[in-house]
């Protein structure tokens, strides 16, 4: 049976599943219809092995299957939640013009139901594969905070780690991802009447200005790091001199020294105002996720069982962080981007493109056949791996 012509024939199912699962719209945070969603995916998942289900409690549920087979250890990954508050779509599902659209059908619903379509053609065709380990989380879009322990802890016992996140309109596949940071910034100053006597009082909303300024010198816009301060807050009254202030500050970087130089640049600022204080809260939610030898060689590896199906894989940077910066992270080969066709994440016109849906199955399942074959993926000695598409 080959892979192709089975994920083929049943394309309209993969897209009835979607759908179903795209109209539950759970968002991180929303533990009613977070629940719904993992339910649903659980009944997806029984049938193909033993599906254990973990409350995060404020967070929802962890989903966890293992499937034993033979050889190499593969961790399978990925998330349920979305980002948009139910109701944001006029619709939730539309199929137009070969696109199918909704939200979260392209981060990642649709690389989600991969891996029970992957299970289905490995139950049906009888082929070996490597030791499966499923791993779904309900909090990746707010940093995984209550399920980070969980995908290290899987990626250390796995020898190589499958994101099953979106990839581009080129179908390329993410080797590195930026690191991703959030710092609150708090200023506190003193509360007088602006009429009367602003003289006696400390602007916290003018220290916050300074501040905001004072952080747009930390980016490297050349090396790829970048500081956001994208939401602030500050102020009581039209009349009053503002005694408090806030800042959140959005950062990215492609290397560990630039979070580091980053970090204590944060940490370091100091007031503009004469009498207001500041202080620093927060900081590094993801780790760079930089290319290695060993996880180029698995995209190597990759990139062959895809000529074979007429793709010309390339490997691309990319900015967002997602649970494949913490695999990573841990040292285990990891390679991103094995879900569909796309693109749109977090956008109101997110979709996918359904006809790429069954090249996308059959190099994920192609792929996972190989690896039951393999003790591990050696890089070549002394071949340094070339840079990524587009840079």
């Amino acid at each position: 049976m080959k892979s192709l012509d089975f994920f083929e024939h049943h394309l309209d199912q993969y897209l009835g599943e979607l759908r179903a699962l795209t109209e539950i719209e759970a968002p991180t945070g929303d533990l009613e219809n977070l629940g719904r969603a993992a339910e649903f995916i659980q009944y997806l998942l029984e049938p193909l092995g033993d599906v254990e289900s973990e409350n995060l409690e404020d967070h929802g549920f962890l989903l966890h299957l293992d499937r034993p087979g033979t050889g190499p250890r593969v961790l399978l990954l990925g998330h349920y939640d979305t980002v948009w508050p139910p109701g944001s779509w006029p619709s939730p599902w539309r199929v137009d013009d070969g696109r199918a659209y909704g939200p979260g059908v392209y981060d990642m619903k649709g690389g989600l139901l991969f891996i029970p379509w992957l299970l289905r053609y490995l139950k049906l065709s009888g082929l070996p594969h490597p030791d499966l380990e499923v791993l779904l989380n309900p909090d990746e879009e707010f940093g995984s905070p209550a399920s980070r322990g969980h995908v290290e802890e899987a990626a250390r016992r796995a020898d190589f780690v499958l994101v099953l996140e979106p990839t581009n309109l080129e179908g390329s596949l993410k080797l590195e991802r930026k690191g991703s940071a959030e710092y609150v910034v708090t200023i506190h100053g003193r509360a007088t009447h602006q009429g009367v006597e602003p003289e006696r009082g400390v602007n916290a909303v003018v220290e916050a200005a300074h501040q905001v300024l004072r952080m747009l010198e930390f980016e490297d816009l050349d090396a790829g790091t970048t500081v956001g301060p994208t939401v602030i807050d500050g102020g009581r009254a039209i009349n009053m001199v503002p005694d408090h202030a806030e800042i959140r500050v959005d950062v990215r970087a492609w290397t560990d020294a630039e979070t580091q130089r980053l970090d204590a640049a944060l940490r370091g600022l100091k007031p503009a105002v004469n009498g207001a204080q500041i202080h620093v809260f927060g900081g590094w939610n993801r780790p760079p996720m930089e290319a290695s030898e060993a996880s180029f060689a698995l995209f190597e590896h990759a990139r062959a069982h895809g000529a074979n199906l007429g793709l010309d894989l390339k490997w691309v940077r990319w900015g967002g962080s997602s649970d494949a910066n913490l695999a990573a992270s841990v040292g285990t080969p990891t390679v991103d981007g094995f879900g569909p066709v796309g693109e749109g994440a977090h956008q109101l016109d997110e979709y996918i493109v359904v006809s790429e849906v069954p090249r996308r199955l059959a190099l994920l399942a192609e792929l996972v056949t190989s690896l039951a074959r393999l003790e591990a993926v050696e890089p070549e000695p002394h071949h340094p791996f070339p840079p990524p598409a587009g840079g």
